[in-house]
């Protein structure tokens, strides 16, 4: 990367141009929250380990390594512990996904980094959390979204729990969680002139994603079991349905007026089909929907339902969604060195983000960022040659 190229890095467009990020690689959840910061204008610095290679965290043209530089430091030495306490000196942000103690053991735990630093605020992601039974105990997405209480509704009713991809822990729990709290840290220290320590837990992420269900459980509004409530599949309006070229419709026709849309749509005579809400009626009135559904492939009904509110929509492959029209029409999904992904998100009015540039070589900016640091040509080609940096 050439020097003006950096410096239109260092500018990226975004509400969160002119933050710095130092971001130690892992997998997931920590990747994504730096990913939204990126996507919004942030300075990301990744560290990845001091190996040979072109490939960069987690796989060739990984979305989630997409729009920030990175440089390879071996954090066994002395020498690249060092390093990294450099890059965070002036960094805003540090994010690391380790398990608890590790990142201290290394040497670049929060009182570490602190001690120079104390504006920065430190980011953690983990599954379990810094504390408690089993805060080192290993685990992945289904695991803290086991304990959290968000795996076992999702369902249908009589089946083992499905498994929602990696989308409620990881992700929705953990990488925007994780990028939601250090926004909340740079906002307080804007008062209190001090960095801080965030402790954003999959589990705790994933929890709170169910607040609501919460609130229907407690209210007597979520009576029955897995996949036997109005929003987990249980109520006919509110499901997936197979259509005649073995695609799919979503439907979503829970008010009054929707519903009558979309009985016209399916061609039902209202006279003839059960009270939509009557949870007695629930079994007989889906045999009804699968059938009148199941005489049409997905995208004439698609057709048939568009300029009315039945609540009718196709369910798309992630290769399929970003041909979708209003998909299109929008921007939501952009092409990144080659491949469709989706764009950042939010949306700003006065400072719109930037296309994500694609991701970096593993270490491929690595002198650049060592030259910023103030280290010269000879000083990189020591530390190459001792092996602390790639």
């Amino acid at each position: 990367m050439t020097g003006a190229e950096r410096k239109d890095v260092a500018k990226k467009a975004g509400p969160l141009s002119g933050l710095k990020v130092v971001e130690l690689a892992g997998l997931a959840p920590a990747p994504f929250a730096c990913t939204i910061l990126a996507d919004l204008g942030a300075e990301v610095v990744r560290i990845d380990r001091a190996t040979p290679g072109n490939d960069v965290i987690g796989f060739p043209n990984d979305p989630l390594a997409r729009g920030r530089r990175s440089i390879g430091i071996n954090t066994k030495t002395p020498e690249g512990v060092e390093l990294v306490l450099k890059l965070a000196d002036d960094a805003d942000v540090l994010i690391e996904g380790f398990r608890p103690g590790v990142a201290e053991r290394m040497g670049i735990g929060p009182d570490q980094v602190h001690a120079r630093n104390p504006r920065l605020v430190y980011g953690r992601m983990t599954g379990y959390g810094q504390d408690g039974p089993l805060a080192a105990v290993a685990g992945h997405d289904i695991n803290y979204i086991g304990i959290s209480g968000a795996l076992e509704p999702i369902g249908h009713a009589g089946q083992r729990p499905v498994v929602p991809l990696n989308l409620v822990g990881d992700f929705g729990g953990g990488g925007l969680l994780l990028a939601m709290g250090v926004l909340a840290a740079l906002f307080e220290r804007q008062s209190s002139g001090k960095g801080q320590v965030v402790d954003a837990s999959m589990v705790d992420g994933a929890a709170l994603l169910t607040t609501s269900l919460h609130g229907l459980l407690d209210s007597g509004l979520w009576p029955g079991g897995r996949g036997e409530n109005m929003l987990d599949g249980g109520a006919p309006f509110y499901d997936t349905y197979e259509t005649a070229d073995g695609k799919y419709v979503a439907i979503g026709a829970i008010e009054m007026r929707f519903w009558g849309d979309l009985v016209k749509v399916l061609g039902l005579d209202p006279e003839q089909i059960p009270v939509h809400v009557d949870k007695n009626e629930w079994p007989k009135l889906r045999e009804i929907v699968a059938e009148a559904v199941a005489k049409h492939t997905r995208d004439e009904l698609v057709a048939k339902a568009e300029g009315t509110d039945a609540c009718l929509t196709a369910v798309l492959s992630p290769r399929e969604a970003p041909s979708h029209p209003h998909n299109v029409a929008r921007g939501t999904f952009v092409d990144v060195g080659g491949m469709m992904q989706p764009a950042p998100a939010p949306r700003f009015d006065r400072t719109p983000a930037a296309t994500p540039e694609p991701p970096r070589p593993k270490g491929g900016d690595t002198a650049d960022v060592l030259a910023e640091l103030g280290v010269d040509a000879d000083g990189i080609e020591r530390l190459k040659a001792a092996g602390t940096i790639v």
